[in-house]
C-alpha cells in the first residue's frame, strides 16, 4: 500500500520553518516508506532503526533525545 506524501503549505506564522505543521510522525513514515528501516539505519546510525524497528519505539526515543530527532529532520528535508 503506497502513501501518498505531499509537502505542507508553509503558514504565513512561521514562513522560515520548513518543518511548520510536519509531524515527526509523518515525517518518519515517509522516510521508512522511501528508504526502508535497514538503509535508514545505515544512514542515521540509531539503534532503534537498526535492533527490531517500528514506529511506536522509534517516535518514543526521537521525542526525548533532540540530537536524534535533529538528524531525522534534515534528512526529511533533504529528501524532499
Amino acid at each position: 500500500m503506497a502513501i501518498k506524501y505531499t509537502q505542507k503549505i508553509i503558514d504565513s506564522g512561521q514562513p522560515n520553518n520548513p518543518l511548520h505543521g510536519v509531524k515527526l510522525a509523518d515525517a518518519l513514515a515517509f522516510l521508512v516508506e522511501k528508504y526502508g528501516w535497514e538503509e535508514l539505519g545505515k544512514m542515521i546510525n540509531i539503534r532503534c532503526f537498526q535492533s527490531n524497528p517500528s514506529i511506536k519505539s522509534s517516535l518514543t526515543f526521537l521525542r526525548k533525545t533532540q540530537w536524534a530527532r535533529d538528524k531525522v529532520e534534515n534528512l526529511y528535508l533533504s529528501s524532499l
